[in-house]
Parts: C-alpha cells; structure tokens; sequence
C-alpha cells in the first residue's frame, strides 16, 4: 500500500475506534433525558440495559472480532464494523420506546466491540518496524481519547440541538418527523450516522487491493455462547436482586438463585470446552501464570470502580444537583479526560518506574478519587465535584499500561491479541458487573422511597417542614421540599456506592504486587516472548 492510502486508513481506523470510545461516555451524558422521555428513574433496573446491554455485547464481540480477523481479513470485517455500528446508531435514534433503543444499542455494541481489536491487528499489518509501536499507540490513545470527549460532544449536543423549537417555527408540532427527530438526546446518536458513512467511503477506497492475511481457522462458536450465556445470567441475576416479591411469577429468590447458578455453570462449561480446543474463544490456560491472572484480576477491579464512577457522577449530577448537560460535561469530561492522560503518561511511566509502583500508585490515586466522591454534598461547588473525578481518572489510568505490559509479557508474542482482548474484556465485564450492582442497588432504594413518599395520602408529610404540612401533595411548595428532600437522601446513598467501589478497587493492590516483567529465556530468537523493551513499546496500544 502506499504510504499516503496508509495513513489515510489509519486515520480511518482512528476515527472508528474513537467513535466507540465516545459512545460510552455520551450516553451516560444523555441517560437522564433519555429516562425522562422513554422511561424514568422507576424503571431505572430495565433502563440500565441501555449501558449493560451494550457492555455485554461489547464484551462478546471483541474476542471473536479478534479470531475473525484472522480468518477473513482485516479490511471486510472493519468496514463490516463500522456499518454494523453506524445501523445501530441510527435505529437508537429513532427508537420510539425502551425496549427498542436497547435493542439497537445492542446492534451498535456488535459494531462497536468488533472496531477495536480489528483496528488495532489492521494497524499493526500497516506498519512495520518503529512505525507499529506508533501506530498502535495512536489507536489506543484514540479510544480514550474518544472516552475523554463523549461528555463534551454529549453536553453540546443537548444544550444547542434543538429539534422540536424549530419544527414548532416551521407550522410542525406532531406527526412522525417529530417523534424521530425530537427530543434532543437523539442527535447523540445520529452525529454518528454521517461521520460513520463518511468512514465507510474512505476506508473502502483506500484500503481497495489490500488486505491482512487470511488464515483459515476454526471459529468457537460455542465457546462464545456458553460465555455469553454465563455473563447474561450473572448480569441479570445481580440486577433482579431486591426487585420485588416475584419476577414472572417466579419467587425473587428462586429466579435470582437460578440466574446466577445458570451462568456460573454456562461460564463453568466454557472453561472445561477452552480447555480442551486449540484456539478457544477466550483462552483459560493464559490464566495459570500468576502474572497474566494477576493483570486480568486488577483489570476486573478497576473496571468496577470505572463504571461505579462514570455512571455515579451522572446520576448525582442529575438526581442531587439537579444539573444539566454542562455540569455533566464538567464532571465527566474531567474524569475521562484525566483518564486518558494518565493512559497516555503511563506509557512513558514505565520506563522509569517498575509495573508493580505505578499500579499501586495508580490504584491508590484511583481508590482516593472514589473516597474522596463519597463526600459528595448538594452544596458542594461544581469544581470540587470535577477535581475528585480527575483523581480516580488520573489514577485508573496509571493503572493501563502496567496491566496491559504485564499480560503480553506473561502470554508471549504470540498470544499478544488474546492477551489484550482478555485483559480489555476483564475491565469491561467489571464494568458490566459495576453497572448491574449499581442498578439493583438503586432501583431498590428508589422504589423503597417512592412507596414511602406516595405509599398514603399523608405519608409524604413526614419529609417536609411542619409549616406545609397543610398544604397537598401537588402543591409547589411541597414538591419543592420533597426534591430537597429527596436531593439529600439521594447524596446519603451515594457514599454508601462510591466507598464500595473504592473498596473494590483497594482490592486489587492484592495481584498489584505480582505485576512484574519477567524475560524468557531465548525469547528472542524463538520468538515466545517480547524483550522489555518491546513490551514498553507495544503496551501503549492497549
């Protein structure tokens, strides 16, 4: 290929990855209105499928995105990719109920989970020699990158898209163009649409005549299935837990204890099946190097103090301050952007510092942001709210090298795809996990309030100052002290959320201290194991 078709696709490959990273990030952003238009907070258990579905998705796809790669090529999978997930973002644009916008965010996570490994092996085909440390390191900082812009590019679509004014000046106030083009947090998902298709066109033109190679392999199938069965029903099982009396007329217990038990057999299974294939769809003997284990575990962690964060920052800025799109950029855009520049300064870190140091370090950082969010008050100014969230960022960056340099090492070069994707999928199955948790929690603790406040005809007077207590429900007075009201208790809950995660994550300095660079003998001339220093240099892609 030529140099120039070269870095074009590259920057194609750019755009497509980041647009995946961004995705997370605007849709956190968008959560609140999109409840408040297809849903509300009541039905927060089945909205949080808008995020977990896709994580779940995102989390089934990469590894066998991964292995397809090499059998059909890098260039038909990536624009395959990158259509698969422009659909999506457009079917969540018009979705007109729930259950429709989760069943196109799952379309979109097929895209999206696939875009990444696919870039990144396309990336390293492209380029050879120094070249491909700097390519890889463009394709991971992007994502991130991409992770770092979506409360920006969210904030700015809500606060200046205004579809439904400017049907109103034309003479159209209903019908059909209202409905798919209104209200605002749909245009989150159809900036996606033009820059997707603008995508395709150049990706098809300047990758024509080339192609990764092609290397005919059995794809596991039924691995992929038993493991997604084994997280959908530990996802849902944790969901359902405090839901109700009965779900489908299945006592709560029984359907909880059944849901986690069919996955942790399913997951079971699929360890046994991986065991005994040559190229199993994520391979479980990687884990018996305590190394490897380790970076996978701290991954896992992390990914729960992630979510937990993302997520428990929009929630309060929106349940608590009752803030809007640009107080959500500045707390979110301050976490994700912290994020990404500790991602990209670690990469340089480890030259200098060992893995072990900056994972503690990093860890530490990490479970002080999330201490230091407990204190979260209704009072508290917005800088303070931003300043906490850059700290856990900052620190769960400095966590991503490390743990990426570590699993390659430990896996040898040529297991260097399933190594990352096993390290990327652990941080996104905790955030899968984190969200599942979260949900339950909440959606418990919202109904349990909800009946107490609505549960009599007086019991809402119990919450509010005596000197209203005459005056009814629906008055302006007392709805005003029961949002107060239910502003505080709302902080109150989320100390509880943020100082498990930061529990959680304290955990991991537990594997942190295996972290190590350990050099194979003969590593470089069998071609079993990177040297250190090619581990530094690959690590930034991850």
């Amino acid at each position: 290929m030529q140099r120039r078709n070269s870095y074009l696709l590259l920057a194609v490959l750019g755009v497509g990855v980041f647009l995946a990273g961004l995705e997370l990030m605007v849709t956190a952003v968008a959560l609140p209105q999109i409840l408040s238009t297809v849903a509300d907070w009541t039905d927060l258990r089945k909205a949080s499928w808008i995020i977990s579905g896709y994580l779940l998705m995102y989390v089934v796809t990469m590894p066998l995105a991964g292995r397809l790669t090499d059998t059909w090529g890098a260039r038909r999978l990536f624009l395959a990719a990158l259509l698969i997930f422009t659909v999506g973002s457009f079917l969540a644009g018009i979705a007109q109920d729930l259950d429709q916008l989760i069943a196109a965010r799952l379309v979109q996570a097929v895209g999206g989970g696939a875009i990444i490994p696919v870039a990144t092996a396309a990336a390293s085909h492209l380029f050879e020699g120094p070249a491909r440390p700097r390519a890889l390191g463009i394709i991971g900082a992007l994502t991130f990158l991409g992770m770092a812009a979506g409360p920006f590019v969210g904030a700015a679509v809500l606060e200046t898209v205004h579809p439904e004014t400017a049907l109103a000046q034309l003479g159209v106030s209903s019908g059909p163009l209202v409905t798919i083009v209104a209200p605002s947090w749909r245009w989150v998902f159809y900036v996606n649409v033009p820059i997707g298709i603008c995508g395709l066109v150049i990706a098809w033109a300047a990758s024509s005549g080339w192609d990764t190679p092609h290397v005919p392999a059995r794809v596991d199938l039924l691995g992929a299935l038993l493991f997604t069965v084994g997280l959908i029903g530990i996802l849902f099982g944790v969901t359902l837990i405090g839901s109700g009396d009965e779900v489908f007329g299945v006592p709560i217990a029984l359907a909880v204890g059944a849901l986690l038990a069919v996955g942790a057999v399913s997951l079971l299974v699929a360890i046994i099946h991986g065991l005994r294939r040559p190229d199993p769809f994520l391979d479980p003997r990687l884990f018996a190097d305590r190394v490897f284990s380790s970076a996978a575990l701290i991954s896992l962690l992390t990914g729960y103090g992630m979510a937990t964060a993302i997520v428990g920052g929009a929630v309060f800025v929106d349940r608590v301050l009752y803030g809007g799109p640009a107080e959500q950029r500045v707390v979110l855009g301050a976490l994700a952007g912290a994020m990404a520049v500790g991602a990209l300064l670690s990469g340089f870190l480890t030259r200098v510092l060992s893995l072990r140091l900056l994972t503690l370090v990093g860890l530490a950082l990490s479970s002080g942001g999330l201490v230091w969010m407990s204190t979260w008050s209704p009072n508290a100014p917005t800088n303070a709210f931003a300043a906490s969230a850059a700290v856990f960022g900052f620190g769960f960056g400095l966590t991503v090298t490390p743990r990426s340099t570590a699993a390659v090492e430990a896996a040898g070069r040529r297991a260097f795809g399933a190594a990352s994707a096993t390290v990327t999928v652990a941080r996104m199955i905790g955030m899968a996990v984190g969200m599942a948790a979260l949900t339950a929690y909440g959606s418990t603790t919202i109904t349990r309030i909800s009946n107490e406040i609505y549960g009599s005809g007086e019991a809402y007077k119990q919450y509010i100052p005596a000197y209203l207590r005459d005056r009814p429900l629906h008055d302006g007075l007392v709805a005003q002290a029961l949002e107060s009201w239910a502003a505080s208790k709302a902080a109150s809950i989320m100390v509880g959320v943020f100082l498990v995660a930061a529990a959680v994550t304290l955990v991991a300095v537990v594997p942190a201290l295996a972290l190590q660079i350990r050099k194979r003998p003969g590593a470089a001339d069998q071609g079993e194991g990177p040297t250190e220093e090619t581990a530094h240099d690959d690590s930034i892609a991850f």
